[in-house]
C-alpha cells in the first residue's frame, strides 16, 4: 500500500512541474520550433524491425503545441506497442532574460523523474515492479515517465538530427546462461510450439552451452529499435548527443544557430565486409564473447 501511495504521489508531482514547464515554455518567446511525428509502432507489429520510417515534419506554432503535447505523453494508446515506445523528436528553442528559472524547473523535473525510477528499482523483481506500477498508475508507460528533458544553454554552432543503431549488450558466464536457458522452459513462445516441441528446442540449446569451457564468456547482443537522436556540435572537438525521445529545448541561442531536420530512416543494407558471428542461442542472441 505505501508503494502505491508513495509512487503516485512522486509521479504526480512529477506531472505538476512538467505543466508548469509547458506553461512557461508559453510565455516565452520562441523565435524557431520543429517536430517529427514518427508513426509509433503497433502492437502486432513490435517483433518487427523497421526498414524505413517516413517522417511527418511541422513547425512554428504546430510544432510548439506538438512538442508541449509530448512532453506528457506518458501513457498507453489502444494498440500502440508497450515495448517499443514512441519518440518525439524536435527543437524548442526559446528566448528568456531568466534562463536560470527554466533550467532549474527542467533539472527538478529530471530530479524528480530519476528519484520515481529509483523508487521503483527497489521493488522486489520484474514482476512485483509492473504490478506495483500499474497498480498505482493504471496503463502508464514507465520508461516514457523516465525520460529526462534535454537542454542547452550556451550557444553551439549546430543543433542537428540523426538516426542511431544501437545493441542492448549482457556479459554472462557459463552458469549464468544454462540457468537463463532453463528458466525460459517455463516461458516459451508456446502458443507457437507445443510444451513438448518448446523443451526439445530449450535442450538442445542447453547442450550447446553446456558442452563449452567454464571460462567462456558469452553475451547477449540484441539490437534495438532504430531511434533518433540530437547531434549539439560547438566545434570540431566540442560535441556531444542525447536522445531524441522528447524535444530538445534551446535556451537563448545565437541567431545563426545551424538547426537541422530529422529526415526519412531507410535501412542501409549489410556492409558485405561485415563479419557475423554465429549465434550459440539465435532466439535470445547469445553468442561467444
Amino acid at each position: 500500500m505505501g508503494y502505491k501511495f508513495n509512487l503516485r504521489s512522486q509521479f504526480d508531482s512529477i506531472m505538476l512541474m512538467t505543466n508548469e514547464l509547458i506553461e512557461e515554455l508559453k510565455q516565452l518567446e520562441s523565435p524557431y520550433c520543429s517536430f517529427y511525428h514518427i508513426p509509433p509502432v503497433l502492437t502486432k507489429d513490435e517483433q518487427t524491425i523497421r526498414n524505413e520510417i517516413i517522417i511527418k515534419p511541422y513547425f512554428a506554432d504546430h510544432a510548439f503545441n506538438q512538442c508541449c503535447q509530448s512532453l506528457t505523453h506518458v501513457y498507453r494508446e489502444h494498440e500502440h506497442s508497450g515495448r517499443v515506445l514512441n519518440r518525439y523528436p524536435g527543437i524548442i528553442a526559446v528566448n528568456t532574460q531568466n534562463p536560470s528559472d527554466l533550467i532549474n524547473r527542467i533539472n527538478q523535473i529530471n530530479q524528480a523523474k530519476l528519484a520515481f525510477k529509483n523508487m521503483i528499482l527497489k521493488i522486489g523483481n520484474n514482476d512485483s515492479r509492473f504490478e506495483a506500477v500499474h497498480n498505482a498508475i493504471p496503463n502508464v508507460l514507465t520508461l516514457a515517465v523516465y525520460r529526462q528533458i534535454h537542454f542547452e544553454q550556451n550557444k553551439p554552432f549546430s543543433v542537428r538530427f540523426t538516426w542511431m543503431h544501437k545493441h542492448s549488450i549482457k556479459t554472462f558466464t557459463k552458469a549464468e546462461a544454462i540457468t537463463l536457458l532453463k528458466n525460459s522452459e517455463n516461458y516459451g513462445v508456446t502458443n507457437k510450439i507445443n510444451a513438448e516441441a518448446w523443451r526439445a528446442l530449450v535442450n538442445k540449446e542447453l547442450l550447446r552451452v553446456s558442452s563449452l569451457s567454464d571460462k567462456e564468456k558469452l553475451r547477449i547482443r540484441r539490437p534495438t529499435p532504430v531511434s533518433p537522436q540530437v547531434n549539439v556540435r560547438f566545434d570540431a572537438k566540442n560535441r556531444y548527443h542525447v536522445s531524441a525521445a522528447l524535444p530538445f529545448i534551446l535556451i537563448n541561442p545565437s541567431e545563426d544557430v545551424k538547426l537541422g531536420h530529422l529526415t526519412d530512416y531507410y535501412k542501409k543494407e549489410t556492409d558485405p565486409r561485415t563479419i557475423k558471428r554465429e549465434s550459440l542461442v539465435e532466439r535470445l542472441f547469445l553468442q561467444r564473447y
